[in-house]
């Protein structure tokens, strides 16, 4: 069985002080994408993280609200995590094995940190996942070097380290397409 994994859809993400970020139709792809789960009664999974770092936007319940549109129905299941990984500290493995969901399907913010650290960890624990390539975001980071390294350039190198190690990759598209 399929599961969609929303992964920090939180308010924190929406400040003005982040660096510039790719996918501007992010939030767009998401949203139908949870649309199509919820109208087939497919199991939504929300992933919310909860810092314990003072100091940051997602250690305040202002950072760590459910951004606009993506609030968890009655019937959908919320894991709070306190790091990258949202099996650490979890029982999301427990509770994917109880309820037969061995299909993952993940989307949200950011690629680089907590999408792609869940997305490692449920292909090394033998969950079949994909990531939704236009359904995740990427900002740009600043390397040792100190350079500016743009938002695409993540994105992209993150994908590629992903694709058919830890998962399959597909666009928004591509995953309706197939699931029609």
């Amino acid at each position: 069985m399929q599961a969609l994994l929303l992964i920090d859809l939180e308010q924190g993400f929406l400040e003005n002080d982040r660096p510039p970020r790719n996918n501007l139709n992010a939030e767009k792809n998401i949203a139908s994408l949870l649309e199509l789960f919820r109208r087939q009664n497919k199991p939504v999974i929300h992933i919310q993280h909860v810092s314990i770092d003072t100091q940051s936007v997602f250690s305040k319940p202002s950072g760590y609200a459910f951004m606009s549109g993506f609030e968890p129905l009655a019937d959908e299941v919320v894991f709070q995590k306190h790091v990258n990984s949202a099996f650490i500290g979890t029982n999301l493995e427990q509770y994917l094995k109880e309820q037969g969901i061995n299909q993952l399907i993940m989307v949200g913010f950011t690629l680089p940190h907590c999408v792609s650290t869940t997305a490692r960890m449920a292909g090394n624990l033998g969950f079949d996942t994909t990531v939704i390539s236009d359904a995740t975001v990427s900002y740009a980071l600043t390397d040792v070097d100190g350079k500016l390294l743009e938002a695409d350039c993540i994105h992209h190198c993150h994908l590629a380290a992903l694709n058919e190690e830890f998962a399959k990759i597909m666009t928004t598209q591509q995953y309706t397409d197939k699931e029609k």
